[in-house]
């Protein structure tokens, strides 16, 4: 068996670091060779890509694609901890990959420095085992959705803005599972992010580490995934609400990927 990069078996010292995952009955050996064979699609490289990244690069990840298209600035080092001073001014993804490889040498990391568009996603896409959305803006996550829903391939999407955290995994090979924009039409409110609203630092850690549980129990097979509950956490109370979503049937997106 070999993973993403085409390397066989775990040998002693891979299977020391990564000990205290393999004795989780849940996990084991299997478990963590699947994280290994894996490779996943990180879409932002700030508030929530900097936790998702570090926390799967560290969990064993197999191999894994970063995309972003801004540079770090410092009104961004309140809460993208991948990023520090030394790196202002410096393309994102390069410093996250950087930080990436100080974690765990044995993650491939590739990088797609760029607005990514429709086209781009439906070419990447194919090739991850689950997308996570860690984007601030609703064009790049209907275009992400889109790819998701017409390539079948799990999607774990998260937001956070002042105090509040919402997390959702849309999982197209599910039957009736609905997709991002049955929940969020295109013609919906208008869009709000962290520069214009403010967030508080360490609810994107929270919800960052959140989608990388997520993912790793899509990859894995444990458990059960938010896959049609709206996860809502808010920071100043510290409670969690869960909305129970189902597909829509006048969704465009869902419906297009039907008649695939």
């Amino acid at each position: 068996m070999v993973d993403a990069a085409g390397r066989d078996e775990m040998d002693d010292d891979q299977l020391l670091r990564y000990s205290r995952q393999i004795m989780l009955p849940q996990l084991g050996i299997e478990g963590q060779q699947r994280l290994r064979e894996a490779r996943v699609l990180v879409v932002g490289a700030g508030g929530l890509g900097c936790p998702v990244s570090m926390y799967l690069a560290a969990c064993g990840i197999g191999a894994m694609i970063i995309a972003d298209n801004d540079k770090v600035e410092l009104a961004n080092l309140q809460r993208q901890l991948a990023h520090g001073m030394v790196d202002l001014g410096r393309l994102k993804t390069e410093s996250l990959r950087a930080t990436l490889d100080g974690i765990n040498p044995e993650c491939i990391v590739d990088v797609f420095t760029g607005r990514i568009d429709a086209e781009q996603l439906i070419g990447l896409v194919p090739q991850v085992s689950a997308v996570l959305d860690c984007t601030d803006n609703f064009e790049t996550r209907f275009a992400i959705n889109y790819a998701c829903v017409t390539c079948q391939v799990p999607l774990v999407s998260g937001a956070a803005i002042r105090f509040e955290g919402q997390l959702m995994v849309y999982d197209p090979r599910q039957e009736n599972s609905p997709c991002y924009q049955c929940l969020y039409p295109v013609e919906g409110e208008a869009e709000e992010t962290c520069s214009q609203n403010g967030v508080i630092a360490p609810l994107v850690g929270i919800i960052g580490s959140m989608q990388a549980l997520e993912a790793i129990k899509l990859i894995t097979q444990i458990g059960t995934t938010s896959s049609g509950r709206l996860q809502i956490f808010d920071a100043l109370s510290m409670q969690w609400r869960e909305i129970k979503t189902v597909s829509d049937p006048r969704c465009p997106v869902c419906q297009v990927s039907k008649c695939w």
